[in-house]
């Protein structure tokens, strides 16, 4: 006859075994889950477009975005993790990104974005090559589980060009 320590055992590597189990099959059903996100932004107002003290150049944008994230809530969605970059290119890099703005969506409720934002972050470049610039605004999101790994994808929004000369 077995000891009530080992029915004890028993019983919580078979729970256990169980819960795995579900973690596993959960994270399975969201890889055949694809969304369909539907995103816009635009460039409303350029606020200032300066150069800092160090050499800089420091641009703060409004912005407008409208974007339908609905798609990416299943059952197994905790939150989604939003935000919006800025990417350009220049001599020293190929890709420069700065995040611009961010929200975090707790629910499917909260998922349809219409606003118009002031960029949270500023853009900075490492010297003086912003201006004349083209730059992209993109949507980037982190879809996070409450079992499995976490989804990231993007999606190109618009281009707008920065001005040739310093505004205050």
């Amino acid at each position: 006859m077995h000891s009530w320590t080992q029915r004890l055992l028993t019983a919580a590597t078979t729970a256990a075994v169980l819960l795995a189990t579900v973690c596993a099959a959960a994270s399975a059903l969201d890889a055949f889950h694809v969304p369909s996100v539907q995103a816009q932004a635009h460039v409303t107002k350029i606020n200032r477009f300066h150069k800092q003290i160090n050499g800089n150049d420091k641009v703060m944008l409004t912005f407008n975005v409208s974007a339908n994230l609905e798609s990416l809530f299943t059952w197994n969605t905790k939150q989604v993790f939003v935000f919006v970059t800025a990417e350009y290119e220049n001599a020293k890099n190929s890709l420069n990104q700065i995040s611009l703005w961010d929200h975090i969506i707790p629910d499917k409720e909260h998922a349809n974005l219409q606003l118009e934002v002031k960029s949270k972050y500023p853009l900075i470049d490492q010297g003086s090559s912003l201006r004349g610039k083209k730059v992209q605004l993109v949507l980037h999101w982190h879809v996070m589980p409450n079992a499995g790994t976490m989804i990231q994808d993007r999606m190109a929004l618009s281009e707008f060009k920065l001005p040739d000369a310093y505004t205050s």
